[in-house]
């Protein structure tokens, strides 16, 4: 019999901790992680946000100006949801924006955030400029 105590797994190892087989390569140390580029979901969502609060309108008087449920709003605003053209210029409405006026403002914190990255990356690499907005449903 085991001297193990009962209901308790028994690990038996198949090689010593650390150990490498005959032959093979050093374990190399995994990559430096990148910035994630942010999300344009984010980023709308941060904008609706920013001029909700700016107006000091709470999210149930902007969701019921929008015709859209409080919920959903949150999660837009929050970056959870994806919303679609429709929603997102009923939001911007409520709140006095053209949904021109809302991409607008996310471009802008697209590209203010990711010049940010891209200086820390490629420092000394000339590359094309991107200038313009795409958008694609």
């Amino acid at each position: 019999m085991s001297n193990q105590p009962p209901n308790e797994a028994r690990v038996i190892p198949l090689r010593p901790h650390g150990a490498r087989p005959a032959g093979a390569p050093p374990r190399q140390a995994p990559p430096a992680p990148t910035a994630k580029e942010p999300l344009w979901r984010d980023l709308v969502g941060d904008v609706l946000r920013r001029e909700r609060l700016a107006q000091e309108r709470t999210l149930k008087d902007v969701a019921d100006e929008a015709r859209i449920s409080m919920p959903y709003l949150s999660e837009v605003e929050r970056g959870r949801k994806e919303a679609s053209s429709e929603v997102l210029a009923a939001a911007a409405h409520a709140l006095g924006l053209d949904l021109g006026d809302l991409l607008t403002r996310a471009h802008g914190e697209l590209t203010r955030l990711t010049s940010r990255h891209a200086a820390g990356h490629r420092r000394g690499v000339a590359g094309p400029s991107h200038d313009g907005m795409c958008l694609a449903a």
